[in-house]
């Protein structure tokens, strides 16, 4: 069986709610882990290190990526991955009886070995409440919880990302990344730009953040991202005008976003909320725009809604990262639960 280095180790038994939840340390090993994990995909240094142990994943929302790649995760690892739908159980909500959350997260540490959770937009009542759910869990499990995107945060989006600017790359210490609001037909949460942000300017990148007035994002998260620009070094610039974030930079990340008043008594108005993005046609990356860039490669979260976020031309182009991004997720989510659940 593979041995884990000292930094390795000291992650057994974590939980992973935000890559802030990791020194920058870890983060390297963990990143490194998972590029090994990539080579070395079905070698038999990694398919037993979580042999017979069950990931317990509660989607309070769909998924595509995140679903397959838990699964698969655990599979080429050794263990089983268990679906979890919230509705189908009894647990304790506001209008009904049930479970509690201490009650749940006690004994289904008794069964597994790690618990993950995925709960967006239409499944909370206002901002915030996601990642209080999730870290309720964390307070009373008995093994690891993790995010599987929830609104505050996606850490595992975020460390696929950086993983696949450091394979382009190899080192994104002082590149510059471009992450802009574009219009879109899906009223998206903040979580993955978020995530992008912490991680990107605390290794080292140079951070332009561009979107129209009435889409700002988390204060706190904003206030972070400056202060680790700062700290590396690195310039950190917000834009409320559609081109002028994407002078001579390396890196574009297209991706719409709610704005901050997208809840109203306790609901997501979702369908409001896509016809206002909808009339910000001009903010869309395409072909024109990525001409101001330091040939930029494209990088986006997925499902990439194309002809609103991003032209097809840019998204399908050969400065496209989306494919192995989407990839990376797979890998580092294996380096995460290894180190965490072995």
């Amino acid at each position: 069986m593979f041995q884990f280095n000292t930094i390795q180790k000291g992650l057994k038994g974590r939980n992973i709610i935000s890559t802030e939840d990791l020194s920058i340390p870890e983060i390297k090993e963990v990143l490194s882990l998972a590029k090994d994990m990539k080579r070395n995909r079905f070698s038999s240094k990694f398919t037993d290190v979580l042999k017979h142990k069950t990931f317990l994943m509660f989607f309070y929302n769909p998924s595509v990526r995140t679903r397959q790649s838990f699964e698969a995760a655990m599979t080429e690892l050794g263990g089983h991955a268990q679906f979890l739908e919230p509705k189908s159980m009894r647990l304790k909500t506001e209008k009904s009886a049930g479970e509690t959350i201490e009650d749940s997260a006690k004994v289904m540490s008794r069964y597994a070995a790690g618990i993950g959770i995925r709960i967006l937009e239409d499944k909370i009542t206002k901002y915030g409440e996601g990642d209080w759910l999730i870290r309720e869990y964390a307070k009373f499990a008995d093994v690891p919880v993790f995010s599987m995107a929830h609104d505050k945060f996606h850490p595992f989006q975020g460390l696929a990302d950086i993983m696949g600017l450091q394979e382009y790359f190899d080192e994104v210490k002082g590149k510059k990344l471009l992450m802009t609001w574009a219009h879109g037909a899906l009223a998206r949460s903040w979580c993955s730009i978020q995530e992008n942000l912490l991680i990107s300017s605390r290794l080292g990148m140079s951070i332009n953040l561009a979107h129209p007035e009435g889409y700002e994002l988390d204060k706190e998260v904003i206030e972070k991202t400056k202060k680790y620009c700062e700290e590396n070094g690195q310039e950190f610039k917000i834009t409320n005008e559609v081109e002028k974030g994407y002078n001579n930079v390396n890196v574009v990340y297209s991706r719409n976003w709610m704005s901050p008043n997208a809840y109203k008594n306790g609901i997501l108005q979702k369908e409001l909320e896509i016809k206002k993005s909808m009339k910000y046609t001009k903010w869309i990356c395409d072909s024109r725009k990525m001409k101001y860039t330091d040939n930029a490669v494209f990088i986006h979260p997925m499902p990439v809604d194309r002809g609103n976020e991003v032209s097809d031309e840019v998204a399908s182009g050969k400065n496209s990262l989306i494919y192995e991004i989407a990839e990376n997720r797979l890998h580092v989510q294996k380096a995460l639960l290894a180190l965490t659940m072995c």
